[in-house]
Parts: C-alpha cells; sequence; structure tokens
C-alpha cells in the first residue's frame, strides 16, 4: 500500500452557501482542529485554490465529507498547520504537480524485509531517498530528546538535593530522640535492634510519602495534559505516568529513607547512653 503526500504554495478554503449545483461537489476531510478555528462543520461547502486570494470562482468546490482527529505525533505539535486530505487526482489538479509527489510512504508487513525494500528503492533512480519511518521520526524528535535530557538532569540534581535535606531532616529527628534511645540502651536492647526500629519506621514514612507524590504526579499529569491537549488540539500525552516511573519512585524514596534513617541511628547508638542524658 504506497500513500501519495504532496505540498503546494497555499490552498485558499473560502465557505460557500448551500445550493443546487448540476454537479455534486467532490469531498475531502480536514482536521478537527482546522474545523475548530474556521468553524467547518461535515457538509459545509468550500472552494479550493491554489494560491490565496485568487478568484473563488476559478477554484474548486467541494464539499467537507469527514472531520479527522489529529495523530499524536511530537513533531506537528510546534508548527501548528491546519491539514486537509483530498483525493489524488483532486490533489495534482489544485497543486499542478502532475504526476510528481514530493514525499510518499510504503507500508510494509511485519515480516518484510525493510532493508531489502529500502536497497531497491534507492536503486531505482538519482535525486531521492528511502529512509525508514523510525529514523525520520528520531530526526524529527531531536528537539525532544534535548528537553527529555534537560528534565532528567533537573531530575538528577533535585533528587541529590532532596537527600541531603532528606537526611538533615532524619538526623534532626533522630537527635530529638535521643533520650528515648539512651533509655532503650540503658534497658538492655542492643544496637542492632535500636538501629532496625529506626531504620523500619523510616521505610515506611519513605513509602507513604512516596505514595502521596505519585498521587500528586498522577493528578499533576491529567491537569497538564488536559491543558495542553486543548490548547495545542492534539492527542499527544504531554506528561506520562507509567508502571516503571512509580515503581521506580517508590524503589529510589524507599532506598534514601533507609539510608538516610540508618546513617542518623548510627551516630546515636554508638554514643554511650549516659553520654545521651547530658552526663
Amino acid at each position: 500500500m504506497i500513500h501519495f503526500l504532496a505540498s503546494f504554495a497555499a490552498v485558499l478554503l473560502v465557505q460557500q452557501p448551500a445550493q443546487a449545483d448540476s454537479i455534486q461537489p467532490r469531498t475531502i476531510a480536514i482536521d478537527e482542529a482546522f474545523a475548530a478555528a474556521a468553524g467547518l462543520r461535515v457538509g459545509d461547502r468550500l472552494t479550493l485554490s491554489a494560491s490565496p486570494g485568487s478568484d473563488a470562482s476559478a477554484g474548486e468546490p467541494v464539499i467537507v465529507g469527514a472531520i479527522f482527529e489529529r495523530s499524536a505525533d511530537p513533531s506537528e505539535i510546534a508548527r501548528g498547520d491546519f491539514r486537509a486530505r483530498l483525493h489524488l487526482d483532486q490533489l495534482q489538479r489544485i497543486s499542478g504537480y502532475g504526476d510528481r509527489v514530493d514525499r510518499f510512504a510504503i507500508a510494509t508487513t511485519d515480516s518484510g524485509d525493510i532493508g531489502r525494500v529500502l536497497d531497491q528503492v534507492n536503486r531505482q533512480a538519482f535525486g531521492f531517498r528511502a529512509y525508514r519511518s523510525r529514523d525520520i521520526a528520531v530526526e524529527t524528535s531531536r528537539t525532544f530528546l534535548v528537553v527529555s535530557r534537560f528534565h532528567r538532569a533537573i531530575g538528577v540534581i533535585t533528587i541529590v538535593a532532596s537527600s541531603v535535606f532528606l537526611l538533615c531532616i532524619m538526623v534532626l529527628k533522630v537527635d530529638e530522640r535521643r533520650r528515648d534511645i539512651a533509655a532503650l540502651r540503658l534497658m538492655g536492647i542492643s544496637r542492632a535492634s535500636v538501629v532496625q526500629s529506626i531504620v523500619i519506621e523510616a521505610g515506611l514514612v519513605a513509602v507513604l510519602g512516596s505514595m502521596l507524590g505519585v498521587l500528586i504526579g498522577w493528578a499533576t499529569s491529567l491537569f497538564v495534559n488536559a491543558h495542553y491537549q486543548a490548547v495545542y488540539q492534539t492527542p499527544l500525552e504531554f506528561s506520562i505516568l507509567t508502571g516503571p516511573i512509580i515503581a521506580f519512585a517508590v524503589s529510589l524514596s524507599l532506598i534514601l529513607g533507609i539510608a538516610a534513617g540508618l546513617a542518623a541511628s548510627w551516630r546515636l547508638v554508638r554514643a554511650p547512653p549516659l553520654a545521651l542524658f547530658g552526663r
């Protein structure tokens, strides 16, 4: 299956009042963003022309036959283009391209040898080049890769800073319980038992805090997606909260909590019990 796509200088779409025509105009499909911006509905009559500002009588009358949903393509977000799908011969006639196309896509089966197809297409003629759709997606998404790496760097800095902050909080909280720890030690409770109880407590607090963070992140993702999908009129998800992300967040929080509790508790249990009472 081959899909042809041609581009031309401009398309003029002028809404026309409904009237009886001797020849029924052909139909086109427009994207939902175009329909919302121009106030178009299925059944509206338009006139297409290759040059803006031309006489409407010189264009080709068409009828909006369908309104399609935009694809979730990150490369289309920043451009803000409106899309219209025409019949191939209709597009050739309006654009004046004739039998030429700017680009076309070839869909292969799952068992197809894509590498062999690329070699055969590239050997046909000089002046064009065949690429995998995956390679094109990577090239057009480099901006998003840069943003992703920037966010990853911010995440690493945040984790390091939060780890230091968590350690300081745990040291202060455990230091406030020095008399309790001293009393436990004088009662014969071993150092390992005291450290274990503090670490378990820190781990539980870390897990509960991470679950609260997951709920806040889920609510934030819903808000971000709802806002920006409405702004850009696209089904693309700008914020995604997946199972691996949740597992990583909870695991990291648990590890940091246990490490902070271990460091804070070990600092006190090494001191003699009477020294913890200030004697």
